[in-house]
């Protein structure tokens, strides 16, 4: 009783207090995420915008203040080093019962550590080596799913009698999976082939052993995508005695230690190759091999410029390495999927897009994606922006100030936590036209900027470091699967199969049949 009295003496005597739904102690507003919406914390974020307007006061662990509208948001993304608004989280006991406080990017709070990483991972990746090496991946694993779907579903039997239907979410979170894994870490991950595996009498031709291995880090990391933000939004007390927050949260910390000990495993493997290669012989250009060599004498930059900073340690090459994994496979494969929807639900953008796909590629359905192609596939790169601001894959992107500040007209303390809704920022008709209709035109309107009212990677010192990678992989399936496939809906009035929890939306299921192109 004690508790809840302190509980609502501080909500009623609060710092600015704002509409919102009435949260309870311990929980928060859970309750009402749950039983009202079923869980589904887009609805909820709709109902609040739609009862509350464009500022308002939502609690899980912590009060959180969501903005909707852009004009709230030109602190949040300035670029100022000055800016106060680059904290992602507050500081939590989540961070430290999952070992990445201080590590990695994406929850970082540690300055001086975020910047050491954010600009060595900038770096990497935005380099020409790595865009040549993502493409070159992304030719390579679409080849493999080829020879998986000509076995399964692309037989012209198979066709006659309908069976060529395919979970088209479930074959790319696998790829994506599979593409992500060698990027970052240069390692082989069989992510596609084990799901080839469960759908046909005939097996791939990988080591059973290594299928098996993968199966094994695909199902640790859902675990980890699904569970990961139990840390950030539910209170310690929950996690630690509530018996169903309690075996969530030891589930994803027994699927992080798995994880951790593979990239560990990893990382000890590389290391070695790299002291057992000459200096002489070039070097792989994942990340992993960056991360190990940073700042040593087998850095070009190090040789070049002849100052040393620090190398990485093991702790945070593991923390930047899952962090990639984690945001790299679940996003693109839903982004994906919703591409499909969109397209098949739009002859005129399907229309315009193929024509863009066969002028690029002159009717050759089977020579590989260059980067001069992803470079002149503008039509493509401009229907992932559209499907990404109609549908955003995170809905809220979380900030928060560690210095006191003015927003929205409102001088708020330090630490203040703040959530923008990104699906109120994307159909805020002051800031697009007709903001509920899908058209992808509008990206290619001479002179046209979104500034701050799309975000598809966020926006500010926070945007996503992998958004060139992440478009790269997207523009190039669009053009790699209908330059030689008609991919349609298997029910053309079924709504999109998606799911939303507090921070993600994501597709379930998307069921497509697939034939070769005419």
């Amino acid at each position: 009783m004690i508790y809840v009295v302190n509980f609502y003496y501080k909500y009623f005597t609060r710092v600015n207090p704002l509409p919102g739904p009435l949260p309870f102690p311990l929980v928060g507003n859970f309750p009402q995420i749950y039983w009202w919406f079923n869980g589904d914390g887009q609805m909820f974020c709709d109902y609040c915008y739609e009862k509350y307007g464009d500022i308002y006061e939502v609690y899980g662990n912590l009060r959180s203040i969501v903005l909707c509208r852009v004009d709230y948001l030109e602190n949040f993304l300035s670029l100022s080093k000055k800016n106060t608004h680059w904290m992602r989280i507050p500081k939590c006991k989540g961070l430290e019962e999952l070992g990445i406080e201080g590590k990695g990017i994406v929850v970082n709070n540690n300055y001086k550590s975020w910047v050491f990483n954010r600009h060595f991972i900038s770096q990497a990746i935005l380099s020409p080596k790595f865009t040549d090496e993502a493409i070159d991946q992304t030719n390579k694993l679409f080849n493999e799913l080829e020879n998986y779907w000509n076995k399964l579903f692309l037989k012209e039997e198979i066709i006659k009698e309908n069976k060529n239907i395919l979970d088209f979410h479930e074959w790319f979170n696998h790829y994506t999976n599979d593409m992500i894994i060698k990027l970052l870490t240069g390692e082989r991950s069989y992510s596609m082939a084990a799901y080839f595996d469960t759908l046909s009498d005939e097996k791939s031709d990988h080591p059973p052993e290594k299928i098996v291995d993968s199966v094994k880090l695909f199902q640790a990391l859902c675990k980890l995508i699904i569970g990961y933000s139990i840390f950030f939004f539910v209170t310690p007390f929950l996690r630690h005695f509530i018996p169903f927050f309690k075996n969530q949260a030891d589930d994803t910390l027994l699927s992080l230690k798995f994880f951790n000990e593979k990239l560990d495993t990893m990382t000890k493997k590389r290391r070695q190759e790299i002291k057992e290669t000459p200096l002489d012989e070039p070097l792989p250009h994942d990340m992993l091999t960056s991360m190990i060599i940073k700042n040593t004498f087998r850095d070009v930059d190090y040789i070049e410029v002849g100052e040393a900073a620090r190398s990485m340690t093991n702790s945070e090459i593991r923390a930047n390495l899952l962090d990639g994994i984690i945001n790299g496979t679940h996003k693109a494969a839903s982004i994906l999927s919703f591409v499909i929807y969109y397209i098949a639900h739009n002859a005129d953008v399907k229309k315009k897009m193929l024509e863009e796909i066969n002028n690029v590629f002159r009717g050759d359905k089977m020579r590989p994606i260059t980067k001069d192609d992803f470079y002149n596939l503008s039509y493509c790169e401009a229907i992932v922006k559209e499907v990404a601001r109609i549908v955003p894959i995170s809905h809220l992107v979380s900030r928060c100030i560690d210095k006191p500040d003015e927003i929205a007209g409102y001088q708020w303390p330090a630490n203040t936590s703040f959530k923008i809704n990104v699906r109120a920022i994307h159909h805020d008709e002051d800031y697009w036209e007709e903001p509920d209709k899908f058209n992808p035109d509008r990206w290619l309107v001479e002179n046209f900027k979104a500034e701050n009212s799309f975000m598809m990677f966020g926006g500010g010192l926070r945007i996503c470091p992998g958004r060139k990678l992440a478009m790269i992989e997207l523009v190039c399936l669009i053009a790699l699967l209908f330059r030689k496939y008609e991919i349609n809906l298997v029910d053309m009035n079924s709504p999109i199969q998606a799911t939303s929890d507090i921070i993600l939306v994501s597709c379930e299921k998307l069921l497509v049949e697939i034939k070769p192109r005419n």
